[in-house]
């Protein structure tokens, strides 16, 4: 393929290549040289030109493909259009020539279409240059027309579009002849050809002013013929067609354009209207010839073109745009409504047309108003719905005026106004659904009365009205809860007054019932006592429908209606009515069969239709309970439930003779009796009706096979038993499209309904089918059908296999039997259900059952197969592999492939080869590849002969979608047949006529799934693999440029597949083009992009997965594709302004369908994640224009009044303008769903800036890097748009805009709360922002003054207030639940607002460490913390009552259900018994930090001071929980204060435990924190440690539940929190124990002392038992930190062979700490133990502290210790000093344990196993020092010890490192200072000898900075100690040695001066101790001075030098700081 990539193209190498190559290597080099040509310069063109041109009209006569021949084409006009132009005409002339050519053979047929498109693109391309040779071409060209097929035809129109886009205005002389061209081919039979001359009209009508002048009817009429028997893509091309000349006529009339220059009549907008009016009503047949069938009124308009019509509505509306809409919504309201008005009864002639028709005006007003008009047109427009719902509402309440009673039945008004009015309402309801929260002043208004006008026509005679009018309020419901409560209280009032008229019982019950369906999409819900209320209206209207005829049948319908709604509101409501429903279930229904004959007998036809509408009502309540309440289906419910369930399925066998009794009234109730028990066994479990299988099933079987249709109507039962990926390559009407809503009724034929409301009002509680539209149910007699299947497939799989097989024959003779159109329903029937059958079983795994099953299965799907509906041919197929997948057996399996393979090979008609093609695919799909590989050989041969056909494009349809099913199951295997396939893929995709788009679509198929078999294989090098990737990219740019929008979805989902394998061969530059040219195309149609969903699908879906990897760069390509397109590709959101990211924000702004918009979500998501940090303040600024186009909305409805009072002043014109205006801004009037988006990226930019650079919190850091690079942007830099973005959301109208407002305001808050002012020392940048509010703010810390505080405070107080009166004064808008969430969200705030205050009052009190702060700001600190606290303390009173009745709630709430009993009948504090399950989620969000808050404050106050106001807390609040504070309500029994304490310290206590010990995956870290702290709060006073000190089982348990918290939560933070806890819990238990010895002290005093018991764990035998053990509890959770951070300290880990010791090792910072707190709790153990107790475990204590610090003793830089090691040395010093060593009873024991262990890390040394590990000296010479001084003389005076010990001083001593030196010197000399000389003396002796000796060396080796000199002055230290400890005796020799150490130090005054800094210092020194030293021994230094004369003259003259020198420096002080004291280095912690 290399080779194609030339300027001219290589024959030699192309000669070489076979026929499917050469097509590839033809076309590759077109595709290479259409981008060469652009790049190249002119010159080297002009050079090649020549051959070039020949080169490529040689390449004319090679009959080139379609999409050969359109590249070709265009590289010719390019070539032209840069190079010259002189040999133009000759190609031109020689295309003409070919056209003219008289062979007609097929073979020729290519060549002279080639030669027809590249006129069009020579002319396109050149345009007037030609101008003269045009009319010949166009003559020519119409000629040919003439005699040409439908591939010519299409080609023909497409160029001549392109000839009229090239000349425009020039070819104004052929435009009549283009004209009546194209009229002919726009009612052509081929549909492709009809699209093309749409087309072309299209491009004509831009300079063919007569097209919407004085042909205006004309065209109209052709385009609503050209809608007769169309396609959905024919509707687009012509709506589009006659929208655009439509909205033409009209603007121009605007403009006054040429049309008033030539004075040619002007059309008005009424006369348009009436235009469409006309053909929607009238169809084709136009105004004047009405043929006679028309005025008999036998025809109706045909559906195609009613649903074109509609389309083209839309379109003309949309071309004109929403500012025209807005101008002249009125007059286009009134016409669009009179469409279903009775001035035209043939609309609405029978229900079904009337329900299409309804449809229809519907689509119009949603895609109009719903997708052109802002949020305040919205408004206006919903003012005027409303206005018209008025009006038509006087016309029904005049005639109902009228007394008479037969006129007013009969009125032919009433009926008139139905349609209009149903339609005005659902729109009505889908504008307040879609504005929600922002419909607030709408309602509020009274002028508009909203409300009234739709309450007003619940009682309308119409039932479709009075159901319309219940769903409105629905909607109403929906959009706004708050209003939910009001409009049910206002329905049910209406209903119990009007319970006398029928009209008003059924109106109203609907209303209650929708309203009850929108409780589940209002979180807050509605009040309890509802329920009750609609209980018992319905008892009541179910028990009085007897007592009135008139009413019967409406009250019975109403109250099972209620019945069924409340059900809904799921099993906490239905619970509490469940019996009486039981009770009313049971009495519908007749006891017994005997009954049921003695009813049959009696009563009229009248009373059986009450009847069975009664029990139809009830089988749906209980199916109703079944759907919504599953979890009170328990065994007990299911047995009250069943007994009537036998008498139903009884009666609905006695149906049929009741029908026939009573005659046809009855047959609609027996219809809608039967579906509704079919519905409701369809949700029950089969056991629990066995017993009636084979009943049901008889009848089931009868429904089937005797249907009273006679139509079939495959598409409404057909798809859900197809499998999705099949239906593609049937109807495109089966995908999901903008204009499914109603393109739906065509699909379902003529004679068949489409769904409605009125067709089962029981549907209207349900949930929404899709998104806020309409359910639709479809009318009983379809809807029955579809239950029977369902229900065929459960029932048939349940009986017997002998009953089994019995239906299955009986259903195959009925197919057999019954003959003509009647066939064709019955087939259809029988075979969905048995493939429902089939389904049911695969999916329960079972199997068909014996051998003979198979045959009249087979036998019926096998007729299917064959069937002429493709539906059920797919269908059929599903069915055929089901059956296979069920028998399962191999045999079966080969011989059904074989069945097909013969049936392939010898048939020729479509129907069979088309079934057994796909029969082939799906056998493959279900059982993976039919294993034996020569199946898959033939099979795929097979299907490639087929695909090759030619001559039906639907078999090579089929067979390539079969193919690619194999494809997809065969994976691996099918590597085999990957190149053959793909060849044929590309021959296929360059030969198939674009008029075929089907045949492009399967290939597009098989194409997706060889890449996907292929997958990330495509990345290879290898010559084969490159041959088939440059393969797939040909087939997608063949299929990108098809002109059938699902094959360019193919061809996108191809790239993706590409871009996922082998992203480095995806060229994303063009892709990214490709994919925007497509999104934003600027498409006439609703503003939107492309017209197709499933392109706009395919599109979105490939960004998405772009952006995840390369955001950036998509960007980019975006970006450079706006800069570089011409000026007329101007889309709606201008890419150039806004990027790719602002154009898909406008997208979602107009997008509606909710998969689409979930993926631009996605992809911008995915952009903002990885740029909106480069990027920050294009990010910002697109939030920040969506946002603040919101803003001029809130200013816009002040405004109203204002511009009323103007009038309307401005003309046409002035609509344009304001349209430019609305140009320049990017986003205009987005919807609020849009703005909340907005919101949300601004949150989660601020989060991303969190992970990125920390200027972007640093003000001063990012202005200073701001200054280096002006081309860095930093987020706090924005603050001031962050808060003006969040304030504009969080004041807006919407409520969701306005809570995310919030939340971004908090997440600006706790950001930037601590960020200090740079040009305000002491202050926060926040506080520039103050007026803003929130308890985050008081929270975050960011104010420091007090009166800011006071006014966020008072919102807290005032809140505070509201929710002390208690549950009663709630308001009842909503559920109790939510005033429960109300007030814990209340008692939450303050929660946290308290606790904050609190650390800050002790952050403050602590003293200050660091010395850094300056006073103003301690001052102002101090000031704030206090004043927090005293804000709160005010409130505290009533808060702690609150926070603990909340607390006292959640304890119960949570108690386990066998607990209910127990729990208040009436509910608790603050919530009631009826709603606690929805108030558990509340308490679950915010306990946690009201237990903190309550545990603070018990802190507070110790424990020790009654409440102040407890006596009059009776008074104050009702509600307080009795157990809190006072007893039972009598009030006889007042606890003591002590009691209450244990009450509140167990409630706190026992909630804490009760959460932490069974920690869900789901508990937040918050909580977590929260609950620890609270634990330590309350352990913090002595109170409640001495409760927990002396109840040792209570310590255990917590020890156990903190210990389970440490395994199963590993953040290092709650771990500490836990430790601290239990570090807590043993200094309870040392309080405790000492307590008990002092009492014990106290009480024994006398006695002698041997007697007393002994106290503390372990008692006399030193026995710890697991489980009762407070010491054993510790140790384990000690051990459990240690070993989890140092797995070494596990001995059966170091114990074990093969572990090498390892390095000592640093732990990171938490793990420090975490080892650090372990050891401090151990060390607190022997407190807590009796003396044989505390040798228990002792050996573990010093295992494990020694332990730690053998595996952290790291040698550190400066000698410094390692804070593990600072720990375990630490818990050393205390476990050895503990008063347990010197105990009597313990002593002994305790020494001997403290000698191994001395032993063990004096061996550290030396280890005995040999291993080196390099330890640490200092750490371990710290630790012997700890050993010497803290233990009793005994352990360390062992010789062998003491000996091995004073070995390692020494060997200290010898260590090069000044900074060991320095620290064995420090550590020695606190050994020669201990008082006993029994220990310190053997070191004085062995030690002292090496020190002198060191400190002699000073002459020989000077010390060369400070660490050196260090050395010598400690061991001078050292020697002065020991001159201070010594006997007088030895005193003076000691002296002796130290002067002349001290006096070599000396400098005399010469060497003084050139000294260094060091020597000095040492100097210094020296003399200041040489003076300390010569007056304190002054005999001993008299007699050295005169022994030794040199040392005195180097004394003296230091001393002379040293004067000098201080008369030189004067200004120095006087006694020179010692420098040596400073500078040395002390330990951490003084362990000595």
């Amino acid at each position: 393929m290399e080779l194609a990539h030339s300027l001219l193209l290589n024959e030699e190498a192309c000669s070489q290549l076979g026929e499917v190559q050469k097509a590839e290597f033809l076309f590759d080099w077109l595709r290479y040289l259409d981008k060469l040509l652009l790049a190249t310069s002119r010159s080297d063109v002009r050079e090649r030109q020549k051959t070039l041109v020949e080169q490529l009209l040689s390449l004319l006569n090679s009959s080139p493909g379609p999409p050969t021949r359109k590249l070709l084409a265009k590289n010719l006009g390019i070539l032209y259009s840069i190079g010259d132009t002189f040999s133009v005409y000759e190609a031109i002339d020689k295309c003409n020539d070919l056209i003219r050519s008289k062979d007609d053979s097929p073979s020729y047929l290519p060549t002279k279409l080639a030669a027809v498109v590249c006129l069009g693109s020579l002319y396109k391309k050149l345009g007037r240059i030609l101008g003269n040779t045009f009319s010949d071409t166009v003559g020519n060209i119409l000629k040919a027309m003439k005699s040409a097929e439908s591939q010519g035809r299409y080609e023909i129109m497409l160029s001549l579009q392109n000839i009229l886009n090239g000349l425009g205005a020039a070819a104004t002389s052929c435009h009549r002849d283009v004209y009546k061209a194209a009229r002919s081919c726009l009612t052509d039979r081929s549909m492709a050809v009809r699209c093309a001359a749409a087309k072309c009209l299209l491009e004509l009508q831009h300079e063919a002013v007569f097209m919407w002048t004085t042909d205006l009817d004309s065209v109209a009429t052709l385009c609503f013929k050209s809608f007769e028997g169309s396609n959905y893509d024919v509707r687009i091309a012509v709506s589009k067609l006659l929208g655009t000349v439509l909205a033409k006529a009209i603007i121009s009339k605007r403009l006054g354009t040429a049309a008033s220059r030539q004075s040619i009549r002007r059309v008005s907008l009424e006369e348009v209207l009436e235009l469409l009016g006309t053909g929607f009503l009238r169809g084709s047949s136009g105004f004047l010839r009405a043929s006679g069938d028309m005025l008999k009124g036998t025809s109706s308009v045909s559906r195609d073109v009613r649903v074109g019509v509609t389309q083209a509505y839309v379109v003309f509306v949309s071309t004109l745009g929403g500012a025209w809409l807005e101008k002249n919504f009125a007059a286009f309201l009134s016409h669009v409504l009179s469409l279903v008005s009775q001035s035209h009864p043939k609309a609405t002639q029978t229900q079904i047309d009337a329900v299409c028709g309804r449809r229809c005006v519907s689509f119009i007003l949603r895609a109009t108003i719903g997708g052109l008009l802002g949020e305040k047109a919205q408004i206006a427009a919903a003012k005027d719905i409303c206005q018209a719902i008025w009006k038509l509402k006087k016309v029904v309440d005049a005639v109902m005026s009228d007394g008479n009673l037969e006129t007013r039945l009969g009125s032919a008004d009433v009926a008139a106004g139905q349609h209009m009015l149903v339609c005005a309402l659902q729109e009505l309801g889908n504008l307040i659904h879609s504005l929600g929260t922002t419909a607030a002043p709408l309602l509020q208004d009274s002028s508009a009365g909203i409300l009234d006008s739709v309450i007003s026509v619940s009682t309308h005679p119409s039932v479709s009205v009075r159901l319309a009018a219940a769903w409105c309020l629905r909607c109403v419901a929906v959009a706004l809860p708050s209003y939910l409560t009001p409009l049910l209280d206002r329905c049910l009032e209406r209903l119990t007054v009007l319970k006398s008229s029928p009209e008003a019982v059924t109106g109203f019950s609907f209303a209650v019932a929708a309203l009850l369906g929108a409780v589940k999409h209002c979180p807050l819900g509605i009040p309890h006592g509802k329920g009750k209320i609609i209980m018992t209206l319905a008892e009541d209207l179910l028990c009085s429908a007897a007592q009135n005829s008139r009413l019967s049948a409406q009250r019975t319908q109403a109250g099972w209606l209620l019945i069924a709604a409340l059900m809904t509101l799921g099993p906490a409501v239905a619970s509490h009515h469940l019996a009486r429903v039981l009770l009313l279930w049971k009495c519908v229904f007749p006891v017994s069969p005997k009954d049921l004959e003695t009813e049959k007998s009696r009563g009229d036809s009248f009373t059986w239709q009450v009847t069975l509408e009664g029990r139809a009502g009830a089988l749906c309540a209980v199916k109703s309970f079944v759907s919504h309440c599953g979890d009170l289906l328990t065994e007990e419910v299911l047995q009250r439930l069943l007994p009537p369930l036998p008498c139903a399925v009884d009666l609905l066998t006695r149906l049929s003779s009741i029908v026939k009794t009573y005659g046809s009234p009855l047959k609609t109730p027996s219809v809608v009796y039967r579906q509704r028990l079919y519905e409701l066994l369809i949700l029950l479990p089969p056991e629990t009706y066995e017993g009636n299988l084979c009943a049901i099933l008889k009848e089931l079987a009868a429904d089937l096979t005797a249907p009273d249709m006679q139509v079939a109507a495959f598409t409404f039962l057909l798809p859900p038993l197809c499998h999705q990926d099949d239906l593609l390559i049937l109807s495109p009407l089966l995908q999901e499209t903008d204009h499914r809503f109603i393109e739906e009724q065509l699909l379902l034929g003529s004679g068949i309904a489409c769904g409605s409301l009125e067709y089962d009002p029981y549907s209207i509680y349900e949930k929404d089918v899709d998104g806020d539209s309409v359910p639709k149910p479809l009318p009983p007699t379809l809807s029955v059908i579809s239950s029977a299947v369902k229900l065929f497939g459960v029932v048939c799989a349940r009986v017997g296999e002998a009953q089994r097989l019995l239906i299955l024959e009986q259903l195959l003779d009925s197919v057999k039997h019954t003959k003509g159109a009647r066939q064709q329903v019955v087939q259809l029937h029988v075979v969905s259900s048995v493939s429902s059958f089939l389904k049911y079983v695969a999916g329960a795994k079972g199997s068909l059952g014996p051998e003979e099953m198979r045959r009249p299965a087979l036998a019926l799907v096998m007729g299917a197969l064959e069937s002429s509906s493709p539906l059920l041919r797919c269908a059929a197929a599903e069915a055929w592999a089901r059956l296979a997948q069920v028998v399962d057996d191999a045999a079966f399996t080969a011989a059904l492939a074989q069945v097909s393979f013969d049936k392939l090979k010898s048939a020729r008609d479509v129907v069979t080869r088309t079934g057994h093609s796909l029969a082939l695919g799906t056998l493959h799909r279900y059982l993976g590849g039919i294993s034996s590989s020569q199946h898959l050989n033939s099979c795929v041969g097979i299907l490639y002969t087929l695909s090759q056909d030619s001559t039906s494009p639907d078999v090579q349809t089929w067979a390539l979608h079969s193919l690619s099913l194999v494809i997809d199951s065969a994976g691996p295997l099918y590597y085999v047949h990957v190149e053959p396939t793909l060849s044929l893929i590309i021959m296929l995709l360059l030969n198939v006529p674009p008029t075929h788009a089907e045949v492009h679509q399967s290939l597009g198929r098989c194409l997706n799934a060889l890449i996907t078999t292929l997958g990330p294989e495509l990345q290879g090098n290898s010559t084969s693999v490159s041959t088939l990737r440059t393969s797939c990219l040909l087939g997608c740019a063949v299929m990108q440029d098809n002109p059938d929008c699902l094959v360019q979805a193919q061809a996108i989902s191809c790239l993706q597949q590409l871009h996922m394998f082998a992203p480095r061969h995806v060229n994303l530059s063009s892709l990214v083009s490709c994919l925007c040219e497509i999104l934003l195309d600027n498409s006439v149609l609703v503003n939107l992009c492309s017209p197709y969903l499933l392109l706009r699908r395919a599109v979105l879906a490939c960004l998405r997965q772009l952006v995840q990897r390369e955001a950036a760069e998509v960007s980019e390509h975006a970006v450079m594709l706006a800069k570089d397109s011409r000026e007329e590709l101007t889309p709606d959101a201008n890419i150039r302004e806004v990027g790719l990211e602002g154009a898909l924000l406008a997208l979602l702004d107009k997008e509606t369908d909710q998969r689409l918009c979930r993926d631009i979500k996605e992809t911008l998501n995915h952009m903002l994640t990885s740029m909106a940090v480069d990027k920050l303040s294009f990010w910002l600024k697109l939030c920040k224009d969506v946002l603040a186009a919101s803003a001029d909305f809130t200013a816009v409805t002040c405004v109203d009044a204002m511009q009323e009072e103007e009038g309307d002043k401005g003309d046409d014109a002035s609509v344009l303008t304001m349209r430019n205006d609305d140009r320049s801004r990017p986003f205009t009037n987005p919807r609020w769903a849009t703005r909340v988006f907005a919101a949300e990226c601004v949150c989660r930019i601020i989060n991303q800036c969190g992970n990125a650079h920390s200027a972007h919190f640093d003000l001063a850091l990012a202005q200073e890097m701001r200054k280096r690079d002006s081309r860095n942007d930093f987020l706090v830099l924005h603050l001031a748009d962050l808060i003006r973005m969040a304030f504009m959301a969080a004041t807006d109208h919407s409520d969701q805009l306005r809570l995310s407002g919030l939340e971004t305001l908090l997440v600006v808050i706790r950001r930037f709360a601590t960020i200090p002012e740079p040009e305000f020392p002491g202050h926060v940048i926040l506080e520039q922002y103050q007026a803003n509010v929130c308890s985050a703010w008081i929270a975050s810390g960011v104010v420091s003054d007090l009166n800011d505080l006071r006014r966020v405070h008072q919102l807290l107080v005032s809140s505070l207030t509201k929710i002390q009166a208690g549950k009663e004064a709630l308001s009842h808008l909503y559920n109790e639940s939510a005033s429960t969430m109300e007030i814990l969200a209340v008692l939450k705030a303050w929660a946290e607002v308290y606790i904050i205050a609190v650390e800050r009052h002790k952050n403050c009190r602590q003293p200050l460490k660091t010395t850094t702060c300056s006073e103003e700001s301690v001052r102002n600190g101090s000031c704030s913390s206090d004043g927090l606290l005293d804000l709160v303390h005010t409130d505290l009173g009533t808060l702690s009552r609150l926070w603990l009745a909340a607390l006292q709630d959640f304890a119960l709430l949570t108690l386990p259900s066998e607990f209910a009993s127990q729990l208040p009948v009436d509910g608790g504090a603050f919530y009631t018994a009826e709603t606690s399950e929805n108030a558990k989620l509340h308490y679950s969000n915010s306990w946690a930090l009201i237990l903190h808050a309550t545990a603070l404050w018990l802190t507070s106050t110790g424990f020790v001071v009654a409440d102040p106001d407890e006596g009059a807390s009776n008074l104050s609040r009702p509600v307080t929980p009795t157990s809190m504070c006072q007893g039972s309500s009598s009030g006889a029994t007042v606890k003591s204060p002590e009691d209450v304490y244990t009450d509140r310290f167990h409630l706190i206590l026992g909630i804490s435990v009760e959460f932490l010990c069974s920690l869900r995956s789901d508990a937040t870290m918050e909580s977590i924190t929260a609950c620890l702290h609270a634990l330590q709060a309350l352990l913090d006073v002595p109170w409640p440690r001495s409760k927990i000190g002396s109840d040792q089982d209570l310590g255990i348990e917590l020890l156990n539940v903190l210990h389970r918290v440490i395994l199963t939560r590993e953040s290092p933070s709650i771990q500490l929190a836990s430790l601290e806890v239990v570090r807590q819990i043993i200094c309870a238990a040392q309080e405790h124990v000492k307590e008990k010895r002092r009492s014990a002290e106290v009480d024994d005093g006398a006695a002698e002392k041997e007697t007393l018991p002994e106290f503390g764990e372990g008692k006399d035998t030193g026995g710890l038992v697991p489980g009762k053990s407070l010491v054993f509890a510790t140790l384990e959770l000690c051990v459990c930190i240690l070993v989890r951070q140092l797995p070494e300290l596990n001995p059966k880990l170091t114990g074990s062979p093969g572990v090498k010791a390892r390095k000592p090792q640093m732990l990171s910072e938490d793990g420090s700490r975490l080892v650090s707190a372990a050891l401090v709790i151990l060390a607190e153990l022997p407190a807590v133990c009796s003396p044989e107790g505390s040798i228990s475990i002792l050996p573990t204590l010093l295992y494990l502290t020694i332990g730690v610090l053998r595996e952290t003793a790291v040698r550190l830089p400066g000698a410094h210790l390692s804070s593990t090691v600072a720990a375990s040395l630490q818990a050393l010093k205390g476990i050895l000093s503990s008063p347990m060593a010197r105990a009597e009873k313990s002593h002994a024991a305790w020494t001997d344990l403290l000698r191994s262990a001395l032993m063990t890390v004096l061996d550290f040394w030396d280890p005995v196993d040999g291993t080196h590990r390099e330890l640490d000296e200092v750490s371990l010479l710290t630790a012997l020092t700890v050993f010497i001084l803290s233990t009793s003389p005994e352990v360390t005076t062992v010789p062998c010890l003491q000996k091995r010990c004073i070995d390692r001083f020494k060997a200290a001593l010898e260590i090069e490192d000044p900074m060991v030196q320095i620290k064995t010197y420090q550590l020695l000399l606190s050994v020669f200072q201990y008082p006993n000389p029994a220990v310190s003396y053997p070191y004085i002796y062995s030690l002292v000898s090496s020190v002198v000796g060191k400190l002699q060396e000073i002459d020989k080796r000077k010390p060369e900075d400070a660490a050196e000199l260090q050395v010598f002055q400690e061991g001078i230290k050292v020697l002065e100690a020991l001159v201070a400890v010594a006997e007088e005796q030895h005193r003076s020799q000691l002296v002796a040695c130290l002067l002349p150490i001290l006096i070599s130090f000396l400098l005399d005054e010469n060497a003084l001066g050139s000294a260094t800094s060091i020597m000095r210092n040492l100097h210094d020194f020296a003399l200041q101790n040489l003076m300390q030293i010569g007056p304190q021994y002054s005999s001993v230094f008299k007699s050295v001075m005169a022994s030794s004369p040199a040392l005195k003259a180097r004394l003296e003259a230091a001393i002379k030098g040293n004067q000098e020198s201080i008369r030189v420096r004067t200004p120095t002080p006087k006694h020179p700081q010692n420098p040596g004291r400073n500078s040395s280095i002390q330990l951490k912690t003084n362990f000595l």
